[in-house]
């Protein structure tokens, strides 16, 4: 369900029609719903496909994670290490 304030919001502040902002609503929230450990994975795979080395790639997703909506606990590169490998 979709919270009507934000739709009417986003319908008000971008012109779409109220099916479309639920849409786009709901596209967003299952973006930032989506698990800290399929996030972290999701990432490595990535910067590891534009050869970012593991180090850099641990600290540019710690880094990430603090900007989410919904932040993530602060994990250290072990615990991103674990979450990856195992």
């Amino acid at each position: 369900m979709i919270d009507p304030e934000l739709c009417a919001r986003v319908v008000a502040s971008t012109g779409l029609s109220e099916r479309e902002a639920q849409r786009v609503i709901g596209d967003v929230v299952a973006w930032f719903g989506e698990p800290v450990e399929e996030f972290v994975r999701r990432r490595h795979a990535a910067l590891q496909l534009h050869g970012t080395r593991n180090d850099d790639a641990f600290a540019i997703i710690a880094a990430e994670l603090s900007h989410r909506v919904v932040a993530a606990p602060t994990l250290s590169p072990r615990q991103l290490r674990r979450i990856v490998y195992g």
